[in-house]
């Protein structure tokens, strides 16, 4: 299993591969799937340092296209439902979000809430672009945090 496992993150860690699948790991974990891409993009970090910015940027358009795709989906979806339900939870949570507007995509990079949070600005319609930049940045702020805590704790490379 071990030898398995090595070769895996091995063959993910070439920059030629590392990069892909840092972008499909950060698309796939910004859609409603439960699953998160800072192991992949900690890991490739850690085993190509010189690759820094260039995982961090393309983890954030994988996360920020994952996020633009929930947006869709809940414009869809508003589309295919005629009224929200009506309950006190909903109508405060969406009284908030459009008090806020686009910039309460910002918080997009939150776990559990975050994704969601990106479907139900498409359900309300709200500005495609301003939700998508806040997405953006929202997420690139996560990365660099995230990555750069786990550097920093971490120092010494994996020992498998």
């Amino acid at each position: 299993m071990q030898d398995w496992l090595h070769h895996l993150l091995t063959l993910l860690a070439l920059p030629q591969y590392g990069l892909s699948t840092v972008f499909f790991v950060s698309f796939v974990s910004a859609t409603l799937l439960p699953m998160g891409s800072e192991p992949a993009v900690f890991g490739l970090i850690k085993l190509n340092p010189d690759l820094f910015w260039p995982t961090i940027l393309v983890a954030t358009v994988g996360n920020t296209l994952g996020g633009a795709l929930n947006w869709w989906l809940g414009l869809g979806t508003h589309k295919a439902v005629d009224r929200v339900r009506g309950s006190p939870t909903e109508l405060r949570a969406l009284a908030w979000l459009r008090r806020f507007g686009p910039r309460a995509c910002l918080l997009s990079w939150l776990p559990i809430v975050g994704d969601p949070l990106c479907a139900v600005a498409g359900w309300l319609r709200l500005p495609f672009w301003p939700c998508v930049a806040y997405m953006a940045l929202g997420k690139l702020l996560r990365y660099v945090v995230m990555t750069a805590a786990l550097l920093h704790v971490l120092p010494q490379p994996l020992q498998w």
